[in-house]
């Protein structure tokens, strides 16, 4: 039998829950991510269980064994218990009774395997006990082993109880798919036929979705069959994707930015199309204003900091199809380093209002010419 052995799953806070469920014999099971990456040697980071037993009742074992307990979505059947600082989110057993789209009316159940229908993908339907046993109702083990991102049941079925599955297929593609393998052609096509739905999600949801999917190692291929399918476009009319596999082959070795591969797709009015923080749209509007202009790299330095301006030069380079300047990250640093030797109170009080702001404008567009060598005397000079 499959076991999954992990630290966290010994530790004694997760112990501590399990054992708090599971006293007067409800059936408790890890679920979703932390069985899946469990199993693909991936990373875990939320810890999510699933139960025979009601909220009511996990909340009272909870509560008998000292844990803290929040209802965090109990309508649904969700409480998240607190152990040694750690939150877990334990979920009733569900089956779907209707669904819209866009969100399910849901009852609970008592059979793992009316929990399991109601998921994604076969990959997130695989289950493991306590003990790390792995139980495994749909058959998700054999599309994980062999990297298969495939739709629970009939594709359109699943596409259609939340139109969000589509871009949820293309980013789990991205994270865990096999890139050899290509798409499951049924569910392309599934989604292809179901563009329409798109439109009823929230721009937060998919703002979400996108910047989880562009955040993979590569997330270009499923992009471009983002693209194929016709999902792109629905989602962000004008973006084009050409760029971004480019850009994603000059990241080698860097952290992957979303809000940089986000401005490789471009297109217009991108803030009306997914829901960004504040500082997310200006990171991106600057990447894209900066990328089509030609400031160079020790300037966008100054300007903008290494990280920045780093961006800026990577998406140029992406966007017009150019190599990078072997010079780049020298001169990016040297320009993140410069300190502009003159402030306003070297040039009063001979001049002052509009004229001022003027002179230091001009002084250090001169001082970066000089590739920074200008001293405080020499601009002095000039700006008398």
């Amino acid at each position: 039998m499959t076991r999954i052995d992990q630290p966290w799953l010994k530790d004694a806070a997760t112990q501590a829950v399990c054992d708090a469920i599971t006293a007067e014999g409800a059936l408790l099971l890890f679920v979703g991510g932390s069985v899946r990456n469990a199993l693909m040697g991936v990373a875990v980071s939320d810890l999510d269980l699933a139960t025979d037993a009601h909220p009511e009742t996990v909340m009272k074992l909870a509560k008998q064994a000292g844990l803290k307990v929040i209802p965090t979505g109990i309508d649904h059947g969700t409480v998240t218990v607190i152990s040694g600082g750690i939150p877990f989110e334990i979920t009733t057993f569900r089956k779907d009774v209707a669904t819209d789209g866009r969100r399910a009316t849901v009852a609970f159940a008592s059979d793992i395997a009316d929990d399991a229908a109601r998921r994604d993908f076969t990959m997130n339907a695989i289950y493991a006990r306590p003990d790390g046993r792995v139980v495994d109702p749909l058959g998700g083990m054999a599309d994980l082993e062999t990297r298969r991102v495939r739709f629970i049941g009939t594709a359109q079925n699943r596409i259609r109880e939340d139109y969000l599955r589509s871009l949820r297929y293309f980013r789990f593609h991205a994270w865990y798919g096999d890139p050899e393998a290509g798409f499951d052609p049924e569910a392309l096509a599934a989604i292809a036929a179901n563009l329409e739905g798109l439109g009823q999600l929230s721009r937060e949801r998919v703002g979400a979705e996108m910047l989880k999917l562009l955040a993979a190692e590569d997330p270009a291929p499923s992009v471009a069959a983002m693209r194929q399918s016709g999902v792109l476009q629905e989602l962000l009319p004008g973006s084009d994707d050409r760029a971004l596999a480019p850009l994603v082959h000059f990241e080698a070795g860097l952290i992957a930015n979303p809000i940089r591969r986000l401005a490789a797709l471009g297109g217009p009015d991108m803030g009306g199309h997914l829901r960004l923080s504040k500082a997310q749209m200006v990171s991106w509007t600057t990447l894209r204003a900066q990328a089509v202009a030609t400031t160079g790299a020790a300037e966008l330095g100054y300007r903008l900091g290494e990280a920045q301006a780093r961006d800026v030069l990577l998406l140029r380079a992406a966007l017009l199809e150019q190599p990078l300047n072997v010079n780049l990250e020298t001169d990016i640093a040297r320009g993140a380093a410069a300190k502009f030797p003159l402030s306003a109170r070297d040039l009063m009080p001979e001049i002052t209002g509009k004229a001022l702001g003027d002179t230091l404008k001009r002084l250090e567009a001169d001082w970066i010419a000089s590739a920074f060598t200008l001293t405080r005397d020499g601009l002095l000079a000039k700006g008398a």
